[in-house]
């Protein structure tokens, strides 16, 4: 077949005519940067991971922390989980290791948030009673430390953020003395603890990963329609690698939270996806929306999750055609919906 599309391409190109379009050879995604087709969807539990923290630090920085729904955030994760493990199990091969690790950190979120939900119930919402000054300096670095971490764990591992860094800061940073005495030591007591214990999980999370897993690539190989013309010059990770012969591109971009801000950029720049990471099928996005909204027919809806802290916004879970990703990233622009994450295998 190889042979016939060859001698097809080499008559046409000798008759001055066009190619066909299946007679042009596209640029391909090297071996090394290819990811399993059912990885959008396993990763979306990974990443609900990151948008719970990101929700909790918006949340804590005027709110109470005693106030947060940690309950209906465990119940979130798990629901995610089984709606990817359904939207998997028939189609592709059972990624044991992949369901083995969102267990553990499943389990590890559901155990801290239940106990932090039992604490701040108890406790911490008994001191929250005794402030007549507003949120002390324990609060408010309490509240810098979530969204510094959210900003960390958007693209490295959680178990490499410095904990014990924050530790030292609370006590060196916040005083011992000064107004709402039983707050600021009730939280010294509490980021403490928590401080300590995520340190020396973190460790041994670091340890158990190094020995058992490869470094993870932070590049995602795609192949563009076009090269695009201009980007913002704040985007200066995009390289291209290889054009095919029919214009198209092979390019890298940055992995994690970085490849949505890219894969927006490019859309908006009017350049098209055929291939994300050795996937020509379908990529999964989750979209911020206002509470009904619908997504256009291109897209197929496998969730919509309530933003908890933030009534009439939900989160919409779809998957889409990778060659229908760019249209609909300008359509969600033009309808100014915010594009959460595109989970790029």
């Amino acid at each position: 077949m190889k042979r016939f599309v060859t001698m097809l391409s080499l008559c046409a190109a000798l008759a001055g005519l066009p190619l066909p379009a299946h007679a042009a050879e596209i640029p391909a995604i090297p071996t090394e940067h290819r990811r399993g087709a059912e990885q959008t969807y396993l990763t979306f539990p990974e990443w609900f991971l990151v948008h719970s923290p990101a929700e909790y630090a918006h949340f804590i920085k005027d709110r109470n922390a005693s106030e947060f729904p940690y309950w209906g955030h465990i119940g979130q994760f798990w629901d995610s989980y089984g709606m990817v493990t359904r939207a998997t199990k028939d189609k592709y091969p059972l990624n044991m290791g992949y369901h083995v690790m969102v267990s553990v950190i499943g389990t590890s979120t559901t155990v801290e948030y239940a106990a932090k939900s039992g604490y701040e119930t108890m406790v911490g919402r008994l001191s929250e009673a005794t402030r007549s000054h507003g949120m002390t300096a324990e609060d408010r670095l309490a509240a810098d430390v979530a969204q510094d971490y959210v900003e960390f764990i958007r693209h490295t591992p959680w178990y490499k953020y410095d904990f014990l860094g924050k530790l030292k800061a609370l006590w060196t940073d916040t005083g011992l003395t000064g107004p709402d005495m039983i707050r600021k030591w009730e939280r010294k007591y509490a980021l403490t603890t928590e401080y300590t214990v995520k340190a020396a999980y973190g460790w041994l999370i670091g340890k158990a990963t190094a020995a058992g897993y490869e470094a993870p690539s932070l590049e995602t190989y795609v192949v563009l329609d076009h090269a695009p013309d201009a980007l913002p010059t704040s985007l200066t990770k995009l390289r291209i690698v290889e054009t095919g012969a029919d214009g198209t591109v092979l390019a890298s971009l940055p992995r994690y939270q970085e490849f949505t801000d890219y894969a927006a950029a490019l859309a908006g720049a009017g350049v098209g996806f055929r291939d994300i990471a050795g996937n020509r099928d379908r990529i999964v996005v989750s979209l911020i929306t206002p509470e009904g909204w619908t997504a256009s027919q291109t897209s197929h809806l496998m969730m919509a999750q309530p933003i908890l802290t933030e009534p009439g916004t939900v989160r919409q879970v779809l998957d889409i055609g990778i060659d229908d990703l760019s249209p609909a990233l300008r359509a969600w622009q033009a309808d100014r919906v915010t594009v959460e994450h595109i989970y790029d295998f």
